[in-house]
């Protein structure tokens, strides 16, 4: 998160420091600082490398939704998604 908050510092100034808008959530302790990928199998299986190292594919990433924001409305819009946090259980009292 930090990394993409960075990113759009340098990016999109104008709404810096992007990372006061992180907001952590209990249920979910530890979970926001990391997720790790290996990619030993599809290497030595396939012979398959990436063609950018991930601060190169999260710069392309970010700099393409910058750039495409019409299209990003218009595919929240179509699935009626408001920016509400989704996937919780509901709380049973």
């Amino acid at each position: 998160m930090e990394a993409i908050c960075a990113l759009m510092d340098r990016l999109r100034p104008q709404g810096a420091p992007h990372a006061r808008l992180i907001t952590r959530v209990s249920d979910r302790p530890g979970h926001d600082r990391r997720y790790a990928i290996d990619a030993a199998k599809i290497i030595t299986e396939l012979g398959w490398r990436p063609r950018h190292n991930f601060e190169q594919g999260l710069e392309s990433t970010v700099r393409w939704a910058l750039d495409n924001l019409d299209w990003c409305a218009a595919v929240r819009a179509r699935a009626g998604y408001g920016g509400e946090r989704i996937g919780q259980r509901p709380v049973i009292l």
